[in-house]
């Protein structure tokens, strides 16, 4: 993957075989963004992001206090094949998406051919491939080129015939590059990148949590490691218990345990204050 670093506020990373790309295009927020957020709780603010501010922020992501990670928002422009779109429009909670339609736009679509080899199936895997290409990996990759050249041209012919776009879309390979805005927030993203940069993910859309993660840690020097981090293995949901009787009626709590209440409370505080 290679970046594009022109100094200007877009910043661009490509795919290995310099079509497919992630392009940031603004991002609301940053660092201190997240910090008072959380701080607002106590009407208290940060001016300056600082030594303190950064264990605040280590202990949110830690501890599960992600509502402050919702509030920056990144948008990007992506252009990736469609069998990978599929799977990371599956992530749906905290983004917004408006994708290029095929129903408006008849231009001449590109398609996705692996510049790495044709890995073979793994056997031992209902999901997955081998790092090693198939042995006939030459003849496969041009046999799959010249099916999507011929998809391609067969496409453009209907075209020509007066077939209506959203017709003659459905003869385009899945390999077909498709291109969207997205926008998401920082939370949200966190949670894409370690679900998908996971070894079992599929090595496509792995390079496109790479580039995005690459784009994040250098716009969140602190949230973005620390949310990597935390979320990798979320918490499991807890059933909410109802008592037996009344809360009028419940015995008080034992002195140790509101002890030890008191002392968590007290160490929420210390980091926050």
């Amino acid at each position: 993957m290679s970046a594009s670093p022109d100094g200007s506020r877009k910043v661009t990373i490509y795919m290995p075989d310099s079509i497919g790309f992630v392009e940031r295009l603004e991002v609301f927020g940053d660092d201190l963004t997240v910090v008072n957020a959380a701080r607002v709780s106590f009407a208290k603010e940060s001016h300056e992001f600082n030594k303190q501010d950064e264990k605040l922020v280590k202990y949110l992501a830690k501890n599960g206090h992600i509502s402050p990670f919702f509030h920056p928002q990144i948008r990007f422009r992506l252009k990736m094949p469609i069998f990978v779109a599929r799977e990371w429009f599956r992530h749906t909670i905290g983004f917004s998406r408006n994708e290029v339609s095929r129903r408006y736009v008849d231009t001449r679509p590109e398609c996705w051919l692996s510049v790495a080899g044709i890995r073979a199936r793994d056997a031992k895997l209902k999901q997955g491939s081998r790092p090693e290409p198939v042995e006939n990996h030459n003849e496969l990759l041009s046999k799959i080129g010249q099916f999507q050249k011929d998809a391609v041209e067969f496409y453009e012919s209907l075209l020509a015939q007066n077939v209506a776009p959203e017709v003659a879309r459905g003869v385009l390979p899945q390999s077909m590059y498709t291109e969207f805005i997205e926008t998401g927030s920082l939370y949200a993203y966190a949670r894409l990148c370690n679900l998908r940069l996971d070894p079992h993910a599929q090595k496509e859309i792995r390079d496109y949590a790479e580039a995005l993660s690459q784009t994040l840690a250098a716009l969140f020097p602190v949230s973005w490691p620390a949310l990597t981090a935390a979320v990798q293995k979320p918490a499991e949901p807890v059933a909410e218990v109802v008592p037996a009787v009344p809360p009028a009626q419940m015995p008080a709590a034992p002195v140790a345990e509101q002890t030890a209440a008191k002392g968590f409370i007290s160490s929420v505080l210390s980091h926050i204050l």
